[in-house]
């Protein structure tokens, strides 16, 4: 089974690309959905061990907990010892599931696959990519977001064009979704999936 990387830097299209992905039949792990389902489930304990006003109602809020650690390396780093483990473990489970369907290919849709070092566990790294004036539109379109919080995430993130220069496949996202969905399809192609 082929470990297909995918990842881009916030407001590149990446979730969009993933469900094309999805759409084309390859098995698709997010591991932003998996974080949120952990945060109603079994990263609730450990982290209210660390950050206790985090938890409302028996789940991790995320908007408190992204107050506390954004621009709190330390606070950050404690949070990453806690679920990235869980995620990991839940990610396992998902590519057994792959192999056992039979799956010649499953995507690992990682926003941070450089950054935590998983480009060495994927067999081929796809970066989604736009240019900096459509990332930041769309950015700054979500609700809850300003131009300070978006450069903090971006900050955290390697840079684009280091993202591009390390992938095997760009899907530009700047030019909609047919342009995108066409360009999954012949990536797939070339992999013989």
């Amino acid at each position: 089974m082929i470990l297909i990387g995918l990842t881009g830097s916030i407001g590149m299209g990446k979730s969009a690309t993933s469900k094309m992905f999805r759409d084309a039949g390859t098995p698709v792990y997010d591991a932003d959905a998996a974080v949120h389902r952990l945060y109603q489930g079994a990263a609730v304990e450990p982290v209210r061990s660390l950050f206790p006003t985090a938890i409302v109602d028996g789940r991790v809020d995320r908007t408190i907990l992204s107050k506390l650690v954004l621009g709190n390396p330390d606070a950050l780093k404690k949070l990453e010892l806690v679920v990235h483990p869980l995620v990991g473990i839940d990610r396992l489970d998902f590519l057994a599931r792959s192999r056992a369907i039979g799956a010649r290919a499953c995507v690992l849709d990682v926003p941070l696959l450089f950054e935590t070092g998983g480009d060495r566990n994927v067999d081929v790294v796809v970066v989604v990519s736009t240019g900096p004036a459509e990332q930041e539109r769309r950015v700054l379109a979500r609700p809850d977001m300003t131009l300070e919080k978006f450069q903090a995430i971006r900050a955290k993130q390697t840079p684009d064009a280091e993202k591009r220069r390390r992938a095997h496949c760009v899907i530009d996202s700047g030019h909609g979704f047919d342009y995108a969905r066409r360009q999954v399809a012949n990536f797939l192609l070339a992999l013989g999936i």
